[in-house]
């Protein structure tokens, strides 16, 4: 009999299969290495000169793009750390709308000036302590880096300029076309108390076909279907909602009728025609002239709409469904029945137009102020199409940033090197006078190396452009210390500019927001010293729901 050993170790506790690791070479190196990589991956695609790139997902959907939010979301990162910075690059995307790339290419930068630190001999605890202090001062010093305050937020001239940026980064080529178009759905739907300003108020409805610069603004919601009858035009329009087809309900289990003559046969067919009738003529007794459902429309039931003047439409997306309600005021039904006068949506006009060889269905409300608008967008295919509709929705929640926060910053990487060469002359104040600001001499090696990690920024748009980004960084330094803080670089040719001359400004509600994410993940990262990871299960994969796009909008209602 074979004597059996006992096992050592962390083996005692965990299952066999298990990895460990231990140490800060095994766990926080390592770490900073799969940021890294990470980092590598996505840096090329940071600002109007990155380059595309081309993912297919598990779905085998095609995506060409260069919106780190759309890469990292349909790209499978398992690495712990990694996956970390993915999901403060995700809270970036979910809170601002942008900036998720500055988030990964920030962290990845403050990683590797930390491991710089810990091979100077500091230890992880005292790199933590100073970075957290370094942050305190980036948010005392930023806000005295803002330039421009927007005061009037439906003024579409200065909206232009404050959205000119972010556009730019994804869509260089049609930067002015998609600035208009965004800065005028946005002001349309403007609400009095502009701190209310509705992201979902704006929808954007691609069709395939023709070029960009036939975009437009539509005011009021657009579908690209067609309608369930005759009628195509309804004003002043009364809505009834319905979350079920606009037909017959059949039950689920099966039913034998009997029948002794041909009377019956006949009773039959008249009572159910007579029960339609009653139902349609119930709807428009109350007023509506416009039905929206979930599902098919029957046959007989549109005959019943046709006759009494009701517009018939049908929406395959519970999405859809759930907006129209919300902006119409309208309550989805469960089933076919009169609803009450409140539970009916209102809205000005509903009519049947055509973009293009497409037929769309619009409904306008155009009384009320902060109405809907859509933006229609058209491009010769689909990945063209998806790629504006990315470069519209990260305009779109600018300004809605701009609608909690008009403050503005230089863009540029101006502010990068203005906020490096203040946090220097901070640190360098704090080691000569020492006592006086209680900061000791190895903080002023973290304020040093964090103030390092912003030239990242700046660095990277010269890299993408193919330049060397030393020489050109050193120039920029040089101008802020003769006092022009606004100088930043012209990410085309390579040379000097004053962003604020140019009209190219961040909002400093991204900006802060995404040094935050990225020093507190840095910081999460640098106090990990132990990794577990249990044996992944074995066997074939568990059967499911089939899987489904998000963007797909045959779901149905839900």
């Amino acid at each position: 009999m074979a004597m059996k050993i006992p096992k050592s170790g962390f083996r005692t506790m965990f299952k066999e299969g298990t990895q460990y690791f231990e140490g800060v070479e095994e766990t926080v190196l390592k770490n900073i290495d799969a940021v890294g990589e990470l980092n590598e991956k996505l840096k090329t695609s940071f600002g109007p000169n990155g380059t595309n790139k081309m993912i297919i997902n598990h779905l085998e959907k095609l995506f060409v793009t260069k919106d780190a939010a759309t890469m990292l979301h349909e790209m499978e990162v398992i690495h712990p750390a990694a996956k970390l910075v993915v999901l403060a690059s995700e809270m970036q995307e979910q809170q601002i709308g942008d900036n998720t790339n500055y988030v990964v290419i920030l962290s990845s930068a403050l990683l590797i000036e930390a491991a710089k630190l810990f091979e100077y001999g500091l230890s992880m605890t005292q790199i933590v302590d100073g970075f957290e202090h370094a942050l305190k001062v980036v948010e005392d010093v930023l806000p005295g880096l803002t330039v421009k305050t927007i005061t009037d937020l439906s003024n579409i001239e200065d909206i232009r300029k404050a959205l000119k940026a972010s556009i730019t980064s994804k869509q260089y080529d049609n930067v002015d076309l998609i600035t208009d178009l965004v800065s005028q759905a946005c002001v349309q739907t403007l609400p009095k108390n502009s701190a209310n300003f509705n992201v979902d108020n704006i929808r954007i409805v691609k069709i395939l076909g023709s070029g960009i610069h036939d975009s437009k603004v539509v005011n009021g919601m657009v579908f690209h279907r067609k309608t369930e009858g005759e009628i195509t035009k309804a004003e002043n329009c009364r809505v009834a909602v319905f979350a079920c087809p606009f037909d017959v309900m059949h039950t689920e289990t099966k039913g034998t009728i009997l029948m002794n003559n041909a009377e019956d046969l006949l009773n039959f067919s008249k009572d159910e025609e007579a029960l339609i009738e009653r139902q349609v003529k119930e709807l428009a007794d109350a007023g509506v002239n416009v039905v929206v459902a979930a599902g098919k429309f029957g046959d007989l039931h549109i005959h019943f709409l046709n006759k009494y003047k009701i517009m018939g439409v049908r929406l395959v997306s519970k999405f859809d469904l759930r907006r129209l309600c919300r902006q119409f005021g309208a309550q989805a039904q469960a089933r076919i029945c009169c609803p009450p006068i409140e539970s009916l949506g209102q809205c000005d006009k509903a009519y049947v137009s055509e973009i293009g060889a497409a037929s769309v269905i619009v409904f306008s409300k155009e009384s009320e102020h902060g109405s809907i608008s859509t933006i229609v967008v058209r491009a010769s295919s689909k990945p063209k199409m998806d790629d504006i509709e990315r470069a519209l929705d990260d305009a779109i929640n600018t300004y809605k940033c701009l609608s909690k926060d008009a403050r503005l910053l230089a863009g540029a990487g101006a502010s990068e090197i203005a906020l490096a060469r203040i946090i220097r002359e901070k640190a360098h104040e704090a080691a000569t006078i020492g006592r006086e600001k209680k900061l000791n001499k190895i903080e002023h090696y973290c304020y040093e190396n964090y103030a390092n990690a912003f030239e990242a920024i700046p660095k990277q748009f010269m890299e993408n452009l193919g330049l060397n980004p030393v020489e050109i960084i050193t120039k920029v330094y040089k101008a802020h210390e003769e006092g022009n803080s606004n100088i930043g670089l012209n990410v085309i040719t390579g040379d000097l500019m004053d962003a604020v001359k140019e009209d190219i400004y961040d909002p400093f509600l991204g900006k802060i927001s995404a040094i935050r994410l990225a020093t507190e993940v840095t910081l999460k990262i640098l106090q990990i010293d132990k990794i577990i990871m249990a044996k992944r299960a074995g066997g074939p994969k568990p059967k499911g729901p089939k899987p489904q796009d998000d963007d797909d909008d045959f779901g149905g209602m839900a």
